[in-house]
This record gives C-alpha cells, sequence and structure tokens, in this order.
C-alpha cells in the first residue's frame, strides 16, 4: 500500500535591479528576505544539523563537505513563517518552500501564498534602495544567460521502494508531462538546437538520466536522499525536472498527477514498459513540438506521441481509482487530466486558459501580429519575461487573470488564509502554530524538528519525522492547555 504523497514544493525566483551597474543578486535576495521577516530580534535558526545533502539514493555518499552558516548569517538568509514555509537565501535567488500537504490544491494555495509574500517582500526592501532604483521578480527558470534556477518539488515515498524501478517508471512521465505544465520559453539555450518558442523553461538544460546535482549536468531524475523524515521509513522523491508555473491549474495538474503516478508506481500496478530510447534527447524534442505530434522513440523501438504516452499512463490510472477508490478530488484530478489530453490531443493551442506555454504564445502571437514584430523582437523577449513578473499591476499572467481568461482553483479568500496560515492536517500545522504561539522560546527549526530554549538546561528538540503527526486533529487541544513553552515540552513528553 502507498503511503500517503505528502509533498512541497520549492520555488527559486528571478530577481533583478535593472537601474543598477552593480547589482549584486545575493545583496537584493538578502535584503527581500530580511524586509519580510521584520524584527531581528525575533529571528531564528535553521537547524542545519539536520540535513544531509549529499546522500545518494542509489545508496551511497558523495565525498563532499557540507560547512553550514554562523549563526549570525544563518539568521539572516533563513525565516520560517507562521504558514509553515521557509523563506530563505538559496545562491543567489530568493526561494520559497511551501508546508507539507497532502493534496494538490493546498499547494496551489500555498505557492500562491508565497507569490504574495514575495511581492510584500519586494514593496517594502524597494524603497531601502538608493533613490529611482526598482527591484524586480520573477518566477521563471531562467536569467537568459546560460543559468536556470528551479521549482523544486518533493513528494513523500516508501523506503523499500526499489529506487531503479522509479527511475524506469517515472522518467517516461516526467519527460513527457510539461505538455500540460510547461511555462513557455522564447528561444533555446545551453548550446541546444534553435527554436523559436518551446514548451518548457527547463527542458534545455537537462543533460543527464540520473543523478546528485541540481545545478550542473542536470538529471532528470534527481537522487538526493534527505527525507526530512523517518530515514528508515520514508524517502522523499526530490523532482526538479519542472517548471515554474504562474497557472493555478497547471500546477494542480502537475503536482496531482505526479503524486497520483507515484502511488501507482509504489503499488505495483504500472505494468506497460514505456521506456524512452533517448530521455534527454526526448525531453527536448517534446519542448519543441507544440503540435504535440511529433513520435519520440521507446527503448523498444516502439515510436509514440508525448500525448499517447501520457494517455497510457491515465488510462493505468483510471483502472487504479476504479479499483482502489479515489477521493473527490482525485477524482477532479483525472478529469481534468483527460480533458488536457484531449486537447492537445485534437488542438493544443486551445488551452489558452489551462496552460502557461499556450496563454503566453497566445500573448506574444498576439502582439507580434499587431506590431508586425517576429521571434528575435527584444519586445517580445521582454513580454516572455512579463508574464512572470510578480508585481500584480505589471504581470501579463496577471493581466490575463483579472480579464477572466485563466481558469482558477482558488478563491482570493485561499490564498489570503495560507499568508498565514498553515495546512491542518500536516505536522506543518504543529510548526507553524508554535510559531504563532512560542516565537521568543523556539531556538531553531527544521523541517522534522523544532528546538526550544527554555531559560534553564540545554535546548530541548522535538523530533517531527512523521509528517502525518502534529496536525490539528492531534496537537490543538496541547497547544490550547500550554499556556508556555515549557509546559508545552512537558505536555508533549508525558
Amino acid at each position: 500500500m502507498a503511503v500517503p504523497k505528502i509533498m512541497g514544493t520549492e520555488i527559486e525566483y528571478g530577481v533583478i535591479v535593472p537601474n543598477d551597474p552593480n547589482f549584486d543578486p545575493i545583496s537584493v535576495s538578502l535584503l527581500l528576505v530580511n524586509s519580510y521577516q521584520g524584527d531581528p530580534q525575533r529571528r531564528l535558526l535553521w537547524d542545519y544539523d539536520q540535513e544531509e545533502p549529499f546522500m545518494d539514493a542509489r545508496g551511497f555518499e558523495v565525498d563532499a563537505e557540507f560547512e553550514p552558516p554562523d549563526d549570525q548569517s544563518n539568521m539572516s538568509i533563513n525565516t520560517t513563517l507562521t504558514n509553515g514555509a521557509r523563506y530563505y537565501l538559496d545562491h543567489a535567488h530568493p526561494e520559497f518552500s511551501t508546508p507539507e500537504c497532502t493534496n494538490a490544491r493546498d499547494i496551489v494555495r500555498f505557492e500562491k501564498a508565497g507569490e504574495r509574500i514575495l511581492e510584500v517582500s519586494r514593496a517594502r526592501a524597494e524603497p531601502l534602495l538608493p533613490a529611482g532604483q526598482r527591484i524586480l521578480l520573477y518566477k521563471n527558470n531562467s536569467d537568459r544567460k546560460g543559468n536556470s534556477y528551479a521549482c523544486h518539488e518533493n513528494y513523500l515515498m516508501d523506503r523499500n521502494m526499489p529506487f531503479t524501478q522509479i527511475v524506469e517508471q517515472l522518467t517516461p512521465f516526467l519527460v513527457t508531462r510539461q505538455i500540460f505544465c510547461g511555462a513557455g520559453k522564447v528561444g533555446a539555450e545551453n548550446g541546444t538546437d534553435p527554436c523559436t518558442y518551446q514548451i518548457s523553461q527547463r527542458a534545455d538544460f537537462f543533460e543527464t538520466e540520473v543523478g546528485l546535482d541540481t545545478m550542473v549536468k542536470r538529471p532528470i531524475i534527481n537522487t538526493r536522499d534527505e527525507p526530512h523524515a523517518n530515514r528508515d521509513r520514508y524517502r522523499r522523491l526530490h523532482v526538479i525536472v519542472g517548471d515554474s508555473n504562474m497557472s493555478e491549474y497547471s500546477i494542480y495538474l502537475k503536482m496531482g498527477v505526479t503524486a497520483l503516478v507515484l502511488q501507482m508506481i509504489e503499488d505495483q500496478f504500472i505494468t506497460k514498459d514505456l521506456t524512452l530510447r533517448n530521455p534527454v534527447k526526448a525531453i527536448k524534442d517534446v519542448s519543441r513540438d507544440l503540435s504535440c505530434k511529433q513520435a519520440i522513440e521507446l527503448a523498444n523501438g516502439q515510436r509514440m506521441l508525448a500525448v499517447e504516452i501520457q494517455r497510457e499512463y491515465l488510462d493505468q490510472a483510471r483502472r487504479y481509482a476504479a479499483e482502489r477508490g479515489a477521493e473527490a478530488q482525485t477524482q477532479d484530478i483525472l478529469e481534468r487530466w483527460e480533458y488536457v489530453l484531449d486537447r492537445l490531443a485534437s488542438d493544443p493551442l486551445s488551452l489558452r486558459r489551462e496552460v502557461d506555454w499556450v496563454a503566453k504564445w497566445h500573448l506574444l502571437t498576439s502582439y507580434m501580429d499587431k506590431r508586425h514584430e517576429d521571434w528575435d523582437s527584444s519586445r517580445v523577449a521582454m513580454m516572455d519575461l512579463q508574464y512572470h513578473d510578480l508585481r500584480p499591476d505589471r504581470g501579463l499572467y496577471f493581466l490575463l487573470e483579472r480579464q477572466g481568461s485563466m481558469e482558477r482553483i482558488l478563491s482570493e479568500a485561499d490564498i489570503v488564509d495560507a499568508i498565514e496560515n498553515p495546512p491542518t492536517d500536516t505536522r506543518a500545522y504543529f510548526r507553524g502554530m508554535v510559531l504563532k504561539k512560542f516565537r521568543d522560546q523556539v531556538f531553531g527549526v527544521n523541517w522534522d524538528s523544532l528546538s526550544f530554549n527554555l531559560g534553564e538546561g540545554p535546548i530541548k528538540r522535538i523530533l517531527m519525522e512523521e509528517p502525518l503527526k502534529g496536525t490539528k486533529a492531534h496537537v490543538q487541544g496541547l497547544l490550547e492547555r500550554s499556556k508556555t513553552a515549557a509546559e508545552l515540552v512537558a505536555n508533549l513528553s508525558a
């Protein structure tokens, strides 16, 4: 029986100060993070003792050293929010990691809340710059200078699941799912074959099938083995192949369908061999095929369309849901998945309300037709970028949203609630509510632990190795009974 698919995303945002000749992305990213977290006296340490970035899912540890920052730097680059999320500096980017969620709809809520949090940070940080300078933030995946930054997805999986089987059965799915969750991009990068427009922002940057690295020689399947949970029971599948989406529909489908496919893999339900001859080539070929009509080669010599490969997964998922039973959200995901595959098979460009790459294509081609521009135009390149602009009054995605031109999954109230409040059905609830009530006594935070400074004696660390413990149902009463952090720790130990 598959373990529950607890999931989360990590979004690295593009940042630039266009009128600063000495622009330093690290300094500006730090300014953004610190502008949001406010009072420096209330900042917390991120507990790097729990980090294991060089463990490999293939059964070994890479020979490398990890040096955590000193305490002062730690507090300046990290903040843990009351909604259970982490907001921090990662390399040269501000990054927002959602809290742990049990379902795709909640991922959409908290990812969209992250966009609002980044925009608040920008509005607070910009006045601190020299007069006339402005900060621009983009939820995209490329700076057009050869650098790609990421949307990473995380899914809880059974430790006993053979990693080789995950690679074999998931790779064809990941290579082809971009047809409904690609963010769209003008041109090609990273020395790949030229094109005018393509489906995925990330496809050009993948150079190998399997590996640990996330920044050079990127793999389609990442092998990082850092579960942030009970290592004997769980693994965390770290998916780095996806684009950052603006469309709520695309985020919802991307996360929901991937979680369902992983459930089927764990339950040994996938029986058809869809192994690709050359996944690294195929991911780029699919990205360049706006018609969705060009077949890619399987290892057995058969040729299939990306839509057909996705349809094979869908057909198995429908049988899986019928045999095992499916909740309402799973049924909704199946119906939306089938809908987009039907449209992709007949008329891909009809999905302008649902899919980012299609919505952007229509914006760009409409502009080009009116202004007699072509794909090499600098204005078209700027519009490509502006689709992802987080400013609600300037971002082209938000313009479409205001016009009612994009399908929504959420209400405004859903997003506003997620800015301050954690999900109620994972350990993120305990983390977030503790930070609301006892922040001054919290010493350090990680995904699977909270440490308290109670004023007397050693630091008390509370382990949270089960992602489904610490929910509202489990701990609300305990939190209400505990008037101090010391009482909370004592009650937890009782």
